[in-house]
């Protein structure tokens, strides 16, 4: 009779931990249109598939009649389930239970999820909603955060880290999500700021709304700090889960593979570049019409739109695409999309993601605003990447490669494995026209007809070295390949890779130029 007592106990006390801050704090969450956080990780895990740890733990505080609360787990939910039937480590914070307030014992908790993650080799989603340090218990919420900071740190590149911000994530908070290889962040739900609305008016004046200051729009189009947006949380789970089918669990695994698809018919990849080079198209086309079904998840959609990145599948194996976008800006690189590609091209190669890249950009943004800006160290970090990139490697130049642009697109110079060009490519140290106003200035200028002149000077310039095949005589360039051929040569360039194996300099590690 005993052990049937402790048993109707324990199931009395886990009711109560269910509970979270009870249920007046429940119907306050659901008013606010955001789900607790016992449901978010229901959503996003397989059915039943959640175990949860450290159901029982209460904080230690006693300050500030701190030892008079209850908070039922601390605010802070931790477990480990499956997605797709594959294991993954998962925290959610619960905004009912002292506003998800990060306290010593709450983020011991997260840090034990972590160290779980790390040591089984397994994804890790935290979803943030918390309204940040717990003010009570001083310098242990702060001690708290650096032991989190910490571990994002060390398990960067070894296991896949996607943060969820769904509700406030505020002060030093930040930067556990800043950490981690991708944020999702929720219209009207989601919040990230380092100081909020009152502190900017206190300190500088400014009036502004948090959604202004830091809402999910802000951090998806204007700062970069999110990768994904969603109207709805559970648009978000539905992203989440997609984006697990195309990275693998750890740094020591390949992307599960999925059956090959050809691309859909509706993408005639021979149709998409427009015949005159000056008009622009949507490179999106170009990724759909090669990738398996042409399916295709962007990533940073919004943030820097003149460079593409996201993931697909070449003959079901998954591909990190990297392309320049001609329909905006002319596909240049400035300081936001060399971050954004940069970024993305060091996760690919931490996660053994072959790194297909599409060319046709005129070189680096020019002006004032984006030399006061750092673009020099911020187009560095493209070079860095690619350079130091050791998975497999294949350009194709579409149209433009001008420049340091040429250099920076995983040329054969940063040791691209495969790098071949569609017969539309022009290869050059700058465009047609500006090249022939330098190298034939004195012929325009002494023509009867200057602009005349300048317009047989282009066409001569044009025909005699921008196209790919000057490039190609010098073995810079391994093929000139007709578009329809492209997806065949980089299944084929994939394959005689996927071996690939490369010895580099014995070092701690290198200094990128942040």
């Amino acid at each position: 009779m005993s052990l049937k007592r402790n048993v109707l106990d324990l199931r009395k006390r886990k009711e109560i931990v269910l509970q979270g801050g009870g249920e007046e704090a429940i119907k306050k969450q659901a008013a606010m249109g955001k789900l607790t956080a016992r449901e978010r990780i229901e959503a996003i895990l397989d059915k039943d598939s959640f175990h949860e740890y450290d159901m029982f733990v209460e904080h230690q505080s006693k300050d500030f009649d701190m030892d008079k609360k209850v908070l039922h787990g601390d605010g802070v939910i931790i477990g480990t389930g499956t997605i797709y039937g594959e294991p993954v480590c998962i925290y959610a914070q619960d905004f009912t239970v002292a506003g998800g307030s990060l306290g010593l014992m709450h983020a011991r908790k997260i840090t034990k999820i972590m160290d779980h993650a790390l040591k089984m080799r397994v994804p890790l989603i935290g979803i943030n909603d918390s309204g940040g340090a717990r003010i009570q218990e001083g310098v242990d919420s702060l001690a708290g955060y650096g032991e989190i900071f910490f571990r994002n740190t060390q398990a960067s590149g070894v296991i896949p880290q996607l943060s969820v911000i769904l509700g406030p994530c505020a002060g030093g908070a930040v930067y556990s999500p800043a950490l981690t290889d991708f944020v999702f962040v929720v219209d009207n739900i989601s919040k990230m700021f380092i100081t909020g609305p009152e502190v900017v008016k206190t300190v500088l004046g400014e009036v502004v709304t948090m959604e202004e200051l830091g809402g999910a729009r802000v951090h998806s189009e204007i700062s970069g700090n999110a990768h994904f947006f969603a109207h709805s949380e559970y648009e978000c789970f539905e992203q989440i889960k997609k984006l697990l089918t195309f990275i693998p669990w750890s740094n020591e695994a390949k992307a599960k593979p999925f059956p090959s698809k050809p691309p859909k018919p509706e993408y005639k990849i021979e149709k998409i570049i427009p015949s005159d080079p000056t008009q622009p198209y949507d490179v999106r086309d170009i990724i759909r019409a090669v990738a398996d079904d042409s399916d295709f998840l962007e990533v940073q959609q919004e943030f820097a739109k003149n460079i593409v990145v996201g993931f697909g599948r070449i003959d079901g194996e998954t591909i990190g695409f990297v392309a320049n976008q001609p329909s905006v800006l002319a596909g240049v690189l400035d300081c936001d999309s060399s971050d954004k590609a940069g970024r993305f091209i060091r996760f690919c190669d931490a996660f053994n993601i072959p790194i297909v890249t599409f060319e046709d950009m005129p070189g680096y943004l020019p002006g004032v605003e984006q030399e006061h800006m750092g673009v020099i160290r911020h187009g560095a970090k493209v070079l860095y990447a690619y350079s130091e990139a050791t998975v497999p490697k294949i350009t194709v130049i579409l149209r433009k490669a001008y420049g340091g642009g040429y250099i920076a697109m995983n040329s054969r110079h940063l040791k691209a494995d495969f790098m071949f060009a569609w017969p539309t490519a022009e290869i050059a140290v700058m465009g047609p026209e500006g090249a022939a106003n330098i190298i034939f200035k004195k012929e325009i200028m002494a023509a009867e007809n200057p602009n005349e002149m300048r317009k047989i000077k282009v066409a001569e310039y044009r025909e005699k070295f921008a196209n790919p095949y000057v490039a190609a005589s010098k073995g810079y360039i391994d093929s000139v390949i007709e578009p329809e051929e492209t997806r065949r040569i980089l299944k084929h360039s994939i394959e005689v890779s996927s071996n690939k194996s490369v010895l580099t300099p014995a070092k701690k590690h290198g200094i990128p130029p942040f």
